[in-house]
Protein backbone atom coordinates (compact mmCIF):
# COMPACT_ATOMS: atom_id res chain seq x y z
CA UNK A 1 0.00 0.00 0.00
CA UNK A 2 1.12 3.28 -0.75
CA UNK A 3 1.62 5.66 1.88
CA UNK A 4 2.46 9.16 1.21
CA UNK A 5 3.74 11.90 4.00
CA UNK A 6 4.48 15.72 4.45
CA UNK A 7 7.08 16.71 1.97
CA UNK A 8 6.22 14.19 -1.21
CA UNK A 9 5.13 15.51 -4.00
CA UNK A 10 1.28 15.21 -4.38
CA UNK A 11 -0.22 12.66 -6.84
CA UNK A 12 -1.71 14.79 -9.87
CA UNK A 13 -5.19 14.02 -11.08
CA UNK A 14 -7.87 14.71 -13.48
CA UNK A 15 -11.22 13.28 -12.72
CA UNK A 16 -14.69 14.12 -13.37
CA UNK A 17 -16.76 16.04 -10.69
CA UNK A 18 -19.70 17.43 -10.21
CA UNK A 19 -21.81 19.89 -12.42
CA UNK A 20 -19.90 17.67 -15.58
CA UNK A 21 -16.70 19.62 -14.76
CA UNK A 22 -13.59 17.97 -14.71
CA UNK A 23 -10.71 18.64 -11.73
CA UNK A 24 -7.21 18.41 -11.91
CA UNK A 25 -4.91 19.08 -9.52
CA UNK A 26 -2.17 20.93 -11.17
CA UNK A 27 -4.91 23.20 -12.11
CA UNK A 28 -4.26 24.38 -8.57
CA UNK A 29 -0.41 25.27 -9.08
CA UNK A 30 -0.05 28.46 -7.03
CA UNK A 31 -2.67 28.35 -4.44
CA UNK A 32 -2.64 25.35 -1.70
CA UNK A 33 -5.36 23.10 -1.66
CA UNK A 34 -7.44 20.64 0.61
CA UNK A 35 -7.93 17.39 -0.60
CA UNK A 36 -10.18 15.76 1.69
CA UNK A 37 -11.35 11.68 0.81
CA UNK A 38 -14.01 10.23 2.34
CA UNK A 39 -16.33 7.09 2.15
CA UNK A 40 -19.91 7.77 0.77
CA UNK A 41 -21.90 10.23 -0.26
CA UNK A 42 -24.97 10.93 1.95
CA UNK A 43 -23.56 9.49 4.98
CA UNK A 44 -23.60 11.25 8.32
CA UNK A 45 -19.90 11.01 8.74
CA UNK A 46 -19.69 12.59 5.07
CA UNK A 47 -22.06 15.08 5.05
CA UNK A 48 -21.11 17.01 8.14
CA UNK A 49 -17.52 17.05 6.73
CA UNK A 50 -18.69 18.64 3.43
CA UNK A 51 -21.14 20.78 4.95
CA UNK A 52 -17.98 21.78 7.43
CA UNK A 53 -16.23 22.35 4.72
CA UNK A 54 -18.59 24.12 2.54
CA UNK A 55 -19.27 26.27 5.47
CA UNK A 56 -15.64 27.43 5.66
CA UNK A 57 -15.00 27.75 2.21
CA UNK A 58 -14.86 31.91 1.97
CA UNK A 59 -12.36 31.24 4.66
CA UNK A 60 -10.51 29.03 2.70
CA UNK A 61 -10.54 31.04 -0.08
CA UNK A 62 -9.23 34.04 1.99
CA UNK A 63 -6.46 31.91 2.77
CA UNK A 64 -5.73 31.05 -1.64
CA UNK A 65 -6.63 27.55 -0.71
CA UNK A 66 -9.21 25.69 -2.94
CA UNK A 67 -10.97 23.04 -1.19
CA UNK A 68 -11.56 19.65 -3.20
CA UNK A 69 -13.79 16.28 -1.75
CA UNK A 70 -12.83 12.91 -3.52
CA UNK A 71 -15.16 9.63 -3.17
CA UNK A 72 -15.53 6.67 -5.29
CA UNK A 73 -18.91 7.79 -5.74
CA UNK A 74 -20.06 8.96 -9.32
CA UNK A 75 -20.23 13.02 -10.60
CA UNK A 76 -23.44 12.27 -10.65
CA UNK A 77 -24.82 10.97 -7.13
CA UNK A 78 -21.82 14.01 -6.25
CA UNK A 79 -24.60 16.11 -7.92
CA UNK A 80 -27.40 15.07 -6.16
CA UNK A 81 -25.45 15.11 -2.98
CA UNK A 82 -24.63 18.53 -3.36
CA UNK A 83 -27.50 19.74 -4.18
CA UNK A 84 -29.49 17.98 -1.11
CA UNK A 85 -27.17 19.71 0.77
CA UNK A 86 -26.72 22.82 -0.39
CA UNK A 87 -22.82 22.20 -0.55
CA UNK A 88 -20.34 24.42 -2.72
CA UNK A 89 -16.84 22.39 -2.23
CA UNK A 90 -16.11 20.97 -5.17
CA UNK A 91 -15.99 16.93 -5.56
CA UNK A 92 -14.55 15.05 -7.74
CA UNK A 93 -15.23 11.52 -8.58
CA UNK A 94 -12.85 8.70 -8.46
CA UNK A 95 -14.68 5.67 -9.16
CA UNK A 96 -11.35 3.45 -10.73
CA UNK A 97 -9.89 4.63 -7.15
CA UNK A 98 -6.32 5.26 -9.26
CA UNK A 99 -6.54 8.58 -7.17
CA UNK A 100 -7.54 7.39 -3.72
CA UNK A 101 -4.72 4.21 -4.38
CA UNK A 102 -2.45 6.90 -5.36
CA UNK A 103 -3.01 8.75 -1.69
CA UNK A 104 -3.00 5.61 0.00
CA UNK A 105 -6.48 6.00 1.48
CA UNK A 106 -8.45 2.89 -0.44
CA UNK A 107 -7.89 0.62 2.31
CA UNK A 108 -8.68 -2.99 3.78
CA UNK A 109 -11.45 -2.35 6.42
CA UNK A 110 -13.25 -3.87 8.92
CA UNK A 111 -16.73 -3.73 10.68
CA UNK A 112 -18.45 -6.79 12.95
CA UNK A 113 -16.07 -8.80 11.60
CA UNK A 114 -16.24 -8.61 8.06
CA UNK A 115 -12.85 -7.41 6.15
CA UNK A 116 -14.16 -4.96 2.86
CA UNK A 117 -12.40 -2.31 0.67
CA UNK A 118 -12.96 1.10 1.44
CA UNK A 119 -12.03 5.28 1.59
CA UNK A 120 -10.30 5.94 4.80
CA UNK A 121 -11.09 9.16 5.91
CA UNK A 122 -8.03 11.31 5.09
CA UNK A 123 -6.99 15.05 4.50
CA UNK A 124 -4.10 16.24 2.53
CA UNK A 125 -3.19 20.13 2.58
CA UNK A 126 -0.96 20.55 -0.40
CA UNK A 127 1.03 23.27 -0.69
CA UNK A 128 1.19 25.95 -3.61
CA UNK A 129 4.37 24.05 -5.49
CA UNK A 130 2.32 20.53 -5.20
CA UNK A 131 4.45 19.37 -2.27
CA UNK A 132 2.06 17.78 0.65
CA UNK A 133 2.32 20.48 3.43
CA UNK A 134 0.33 18.25 6.21
CA UNK A 135 -1.86 15.08 5.98
CA UNK A 136 -4.42 14.03 8.05
CA UNK A 137 -5.44 10.63 8.57
CA UNK A 138 -8.18 8.24 10.26
CA UNK A 139 -10.04 12.04 10.62
CA UNK A 140 -12.65 12.48 13.31
CA UNK A 141 -15.48 14.77 11.78
CA UNK A 142 -16.18 17.23 14.77
CA UNK A 143 -13.46 20.39 14.50
CA UNK A 144 -11.18 18.99 11.22
CA UNK A 145 -12.62 21.23 9.15
CA UNK A 146 -11.34 23.68 11.37
CA UNK A 147 -8.24 22.18 12.30
CA UNK A 148 -7.17 22.52 8.30
CA UNK A 149 -8.58 25.34 8.01
CA UNK A 150 -6.10 26.75 10.30
CA UNK A 151 -3.33 25.16 8.97
CA UNK A 152 -3.91 26.47 5.37
CA UNK A 153 -4.09 30.08 7.12
CA UNK A 154 -0.46 29.61 8.73
CA UNK A 155 1.05 27.87 5.82
CA UNK A 156 2.15 30.76 3.70
CA UNK A 157 1.76 30.86 0.38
Amino acid sequence: MTTIDAGAEAPDFTLPADNGETVSLSAFRGQKVALFFYPKDDTSGCTKEAIAFSGLLDDFKAANTAVIGMSPDSAAKHDKFKAKHDLTVTLASDEEKTTLEAYGVWVEKSMYGRKYMGVERSTFLIDADGKIAQVWRKVKVPGHAEAVLEAAVALNG
